[in-house]
């Protein structure tokens, strides 16, 4: 028996019926919003705008303006020399005027010029990796294993009053020493003609204005330093023991820097420490965060032109002309020793210098370079020992002996007495400065200026 429908009710139950053409006499379907034909256009328009406006973003982004080539086999640590080497001779060179010394990595040694950085290999010093950004370097170094690489920027969105704003190092970026790949990144806060201080588990980024210290993921631990803070306005991270409470605010600029055990060193420059610098010494991570330095010590030192030498466990040293002398202090900023010095004037005129005095280590010492020779001192008291007249540079350890670079030559010494075992000869051309070196395997690195040198 079938079920009968009355008229204007719908059988919900019927099939629909199929290939029925639409009759004149059916209304026609009715328009939607994105059937007509001008929304079609206002839609297509929207869709270029929204791709030129990625390309556009995409074309100024950092992705598009970084090339990184990384090394399809990693590179793999040389073998160390059997027997100490009868001569040494030029193998290869290359230019790297962004790396202020030798970056050995334990695999690759790493130039850097422009906006690039290449991984090479130590014996050969053919590119196995490549890293390179539209922005020049400003300066590159190893920590962690990992090569740190710290690009310009120009500064010019920031105000004048901005000790940034004619520009700062402000890209950092690490790479995989072993086949160049991309680790980690950040932006930060330092300044043009930053150094990088590494003290085996933190680096610090050296500048006159702000000191900033990042663990091995580039987390900032602590800045100490007076920089604009948009968030904190007027908050200054500063040693509350250079400040007065008066209207005019206690200026400070920051010279050497060392660190060492998780510490912090820097020479402070205050214009209410008349005529003396100010050792300062803070923790490499902040008290609660990384905007309150926890200090630990801080003493005027008695004079101008004072340089932190070396920074040993929980004792610095600091050399100071007029009259000259190397005062070691605790990071607490007690005095506990302090040793005559007979160097050149030269020598000891540290606001000249740079941020970081040049030194090396090897077991149990450390050896200085102090401009015009090289000083060895016992790494745990760090007491003067013996000296090395007419050194180019602090010399590196390699196969049981200290290296020393002199002119024509490396001197090369028994590292604990500093008796002469004998001297390799070197053509260094014209080049007369100073020289960084380092070792990888059995080959020795020599830094002359703008040029890494290799020598087997």
């Amino acid at each position: 028996m079938q079920e009968s429908t009355t008229a204007g009710e719908e059988d919900v139950l019927a099939e629909p019926a199929l290939d029925e053409p639409d009759g004149p006499d059916q209304p026609s379907m009715p328009r939607t919003r994105f059937r007509r034909p001008r929304d079609l256009v206002a839609v297509a328009l929207i869709v270029v705008a929204a791709l030129i406006a990625w390309f556009v973003l995409w074309q100024n982004s950092d992705e598009h303006a970084t090339t990184s080539q990384t090394a399809a086999v990693p590179i793999e640590p040389p073998s160390a020399p059997e027997v100490f080497p009868p001569s040494l001779a030029e193998a290869w060179r290359a230019d790297s005027p962004a790396t202020p010394q030798p970056v050995v990595t334990g695999t690759a040694i790493v130039t850097a010029a422009g906006g690039e950085v290449l991984g090479r290999d130590p014996l050969t010093g053919q590119v196995r990796w490549r890293y390179a950004r539209d922005l020049p370097l400003c300066t590159v170094a190893t920590a962690w294993s990992k090569v740190v690489t710290v690009y310009q920027t120009d500064g010019r969105l920031l105000p004048s009053s901005d000790p940034r704003s004619g520009g700062g190092c402000s890209e950092v970026t690490t790479l995989h020493s072993d086949d160049g790949e991309r680790d980690t990144a950040r932006n930060d806060d330092a300044q043009l003609g930053t150094h990088l201080v590494y003290d085996g588990n933190y680096v610090t980024a050296t500048g006159p204005d702000v000191l900033d210290t990042w663990r091995s993921d580039l987390v900032l631990t602590v800045e100490y330093g007076r920089m604009p803070d948009l968030r904190n306005a007027g908050k200054q991270r500063v040693n509350p023991e250079t400040q007065t409470s008066g209207d005019r605010p206690n200026e400070c600029k920051y010279g050497s820097v060392g660190a060492g055990g998780g510490y912090v060193a820097v020479i402070e420059r205050c214009s209410d420490d008349i005529g003396s610098d100010r050792l300062s010494v803070y923790k490499a991570v902040g008290k609660d965060d990384w905007d309150i330095p926890e200090v630990t010590g801080s003493v005027v030192v008695g004079g101008h032109d004072a340089q932190i030498v070396a920074f040993s466990g929980d004792h610095i040293a600091v050399a100071l002309p007029d009259p000259q002398r190397l005062v070691v202090y605790t990071v607490e900023g007690k005095q506990v020793a302090e040793y005559p010095l007979h160097l050149p004037d030269a020598d000891l005129r540290g606001s000249a210098k740079g941020p970081v005095v040049s030194t090396a280590q090897g077991p149990g010492m450390i050896y200085w370079y102090t401009g015009s020779r090289t000083i060895a001192l016992n790494q745990r008291a760090l007491t003067p020992l013996w000296t090395v007249d007419g050194a180019l540079g602090p010399g590196t350890r390699f196969a049981g002996k200290l290296l020393v670079p002199v002119p024509g030559g490396i001197d090369v010494l028994d590292p604990v007495t500093g008796k002469k075992i004998g001297t390799f000869p070197v053509d260094r051309g014209g080049y007369t400065g100073p020289v960084e070196m380092d070792f990888e395997g059995p080959m020795v690195f020599e830094q002359r200026g703008a040029t890494l040198v290799a020598l087997r």
